[in-house]
């Protein structure tokens, strides 16, 4: 049983979850880290890489109809690459740096903003790769698991790809790392850049999975970050995109040409 409370006292996200109370029937409004450090605190598996759909407290049920659109669009569509994660992917995708450098690789983009890696192993779960059979499928998610360590988050990071592993054997997984976030120095930057270090070491053992760190050092000198690169601090521009952008195009290229069977010229 959770114990009401009004609001969240430990960040400012503005999305928020329910969870049922046995005491009362009533719904619990409150946001996801608080709900996560709760449920840590009952001694349960780790929440980063336990399914979880993101409940429809707001009324408009976006998140769910986003991800029946992606299920849906998968079914007359043969992409070779699918990009998957939080608002990092869902906001590339109406960039021109996407139809210049994406698009032509037959890539789909299953991004809702605001997903933890929880969210995103629910949705993998739920028929987002049942229709289709891509090469590459590139992981970008992480950021928004609120009240999360960063092992825990490197573990629901690790789950998603075992997922993919066993419902597309056939695909590489990409998971590009996670990028610095804040103003100035944070403890949220301090944590990504911890999950990076134990992805670099991890992910390379799984099968068929890559760590790309795509920062090219957004972090000035004086440990701020500019908004020329992120405007607001977390999100990317334009400029921002293209930066990032070109690593990953690049790997992408690469892996597609390894995949491309080879007919032998004939003798002369």
């Amino acid at each position: 049983v959770y114990s009401r409370r009004s609001a969240c006292e430990f960040c400012m996200t503005r999305r928020f979850v329910a969870s049922g109370c046995k005491a009362n029937s009533a719904p619990i409004h409150r946001c996801r880290s608080f709900l996560t450090e709760e449920r840590m605190s009952d001694g349960d598996k780790n929440p980063a890489s336990t399914p979880t759909a993101v409940l429809d407290v707001q009324g408009d049920n976006r998140w769910m109809s986003l991800h029946n659109r992606f299920v849906s669009d998968s079914k007359d569509k043969e992409p070779e690459v699918v990009f998957v994660g939080d608002s990092l992917v869902q906001l590339l995708h109406q960039f021109e740096i996407w139809r210049e450098l994406f698009s032509p690789l037959h890539a789909l983009s299953f991004g809702i903003g605001g997903d933890a890696t929880h969210n995103v192993l629910w949705r993998l779960e739920n028929g987002e790769l049942d229709h289709i059979k891509p090469k590459i499928i590139v992981l970008w998610v992480g950021t928004n698991n609120h009240g999360h360590t960063a092992e825990q988050i490197a573990s629901g990071i690790e789950a998603i790809i075992q997922l993919i592993n066993r419902r597309q054997p056939q695909a590489q997984v990409v998971v590009v790392g996670l990028l610095p976030r804040g103003k100035d120095p944070n403890p949220l930057r301090k944590r990504n850049k911890k999950v990076n270090e134990i992805l670099a070491s991890s992910v390379p053992a799984l099968s068929q999975a890559q760590f790309l760190d795509v920062d090219p050092g957004f972090v000035h000198s004086d440990g701020t970050i500019s908004h020329h690169d992120m405007y607001d601090y977390l999100h990317l521009t334009r400029y921002g995109y293209s930066r990032v952008c070109k690593p990953i195009h690049e790997l992408l290229l690469r892996l597609l040409e390894d995949s491309t069977p080879h007919t032998p010229k004939p003798a002369s």
